[in-house]
């Protein structure tokens, strides 16, 4: 999504015996806070010092039914933004009558994660850019109205950040899956738009969610590099009351901030957060309204060449994905 102004635990699957400096930074890594050090020291994917694959140290470890690229969407490129982005266009007052959740059952009866419960919210829809007047109604979030949703942004070349990161939710929801988790999508591609940021916020209230993550990608200024974790600020107005789930999503955010640098070797941005990979908001929606634990996470930047060379690479969305993943066992194991 376009951002607009600032506002390790074990893991769980095994994984290749790593350098003694690697693994002497990780154990002093408290979260995300001291990410550099560790990405300063497994290189930066892309630049001259990155020699593990196509992201980071996790390159080996990726899905072998990941293609190496993807195909351009058939959607034409978009700039626009998500929750909490600039305005769209004159809202219209149609409002939605479609609602799914697509709701996935654990993998395996048993696993660290078991009777836990993961919603996965994959940012924006591959049909919004279909929906103009539907996507840009007005709903409250609490503190004031904004677009039920919007196209979100893309690559140069085309490839939609609706497309990305429906990919790095699958991938996401499978790992989970294999921990025991009950997992569920708030859109999987199978409705026409939406849903809107309130009814995103909503699925997860009504799952009684142990943890939230919204997928997203940014559209910032090429030259502009890294991701970073949006963290809900402390709101009481309206609907929205998030002091209750602030400590747990700060959490919940490190844990996947530190662990989404290790395996994947990227940096924290170097636009927002001042070096930390964290940003606290109180403008979105889907964090406004949730009851539960929750995040979102800019995977990177995909209006610049070298992040959307990531992220249009099968096998580091399968990092990012378990980056993602690690960090979300860590925080429901305690």
């Amino acid at each position: 999504m376009s951002y607009v102004g600032p506002d390790f635990d074990p893991p769980q699957p095994r994984r290749p015996r790593r350098t003694p400096v690697i693994v002497a930074l990780a154990a002093l890594v408290p979260g995300a806070l001291l990410g550099w050090a560790v990405y300063e020291a497994v290189g930066s994917p892309g630049g001259s010092g990155g020699t593990a694959g196509p992201g980071g140290a996790a390159g080996a470890r990726a899905s072998t039914g990941a293609a190496a690229d993807v195909p351009v969407s058939a959607a034409p490129p978009a700039s626009g933004t998500d929750d909490g982005k600039k305005p769209a266009a004159t809202p219209s007052t149609t409002a939605s009558t479609t609602a799914s959740t697509t709701a996935t059952t654990p993998s395996a009866a048993t696993g660290p994660l078991a009777g836990k419960v993961v919603v996965i919210d994959p940012g924006h829809n591959p049909g919004n850019f279909r929906h103009a007047a539907d996507i840009n109604r007005k709903v409250d979030i609490g503190t004031n109205l904004k677009e039920c949703d919007t196209t979100g942004t893309s690559t140069n070349s085309g490839y939609t950040e609706a497309v990305f990161t429906l990919d790095v939710a699958h991938r996401l929801r499978d790992l989970l899956q294999q921990q025991g988790a009950t997992v569920k999508l708030t859109q999987d591609g199978d409705r026409p738009f939406g849903p809107c940021i309130d009814e995103r916020a909503r699925i997860g209230n009504d799952a009684h969610a142990d943890a939230v993550v919204s997928v997203h990608a940014d559209g910032s200024a090429a030259g502009n590099r890294g991701f970073h974790v949006i963290l809900p600020a402390s709101v009481h107005a309206g609907a929205a009351d998030t002091r209750p789930i602030v400590a747990p999503s700060r959490e919940l955010g490190e844990r996947i901030a530190g662990n989404f640098v290790r395996v994947t070797g990227s940096a924290p941005s170097n636009y927002v957060g001042d070096g930390t990979g964290l940003v606290t908001r109180k403008d979105l929606g889907g964090l406004n309204l949730s009851t539960v634990p929750k995040v979102f996470i800019e995977c990177g930047n995909m209006r610049d060449g070298k992040d959307a060379a990531l992220l249009t690479n099968g096998a580091w969305r399968q990092e990012a994905a378990l980056g993602i993943s690690e960090g979300i066992v860590g925080f429901l194991r305690g």
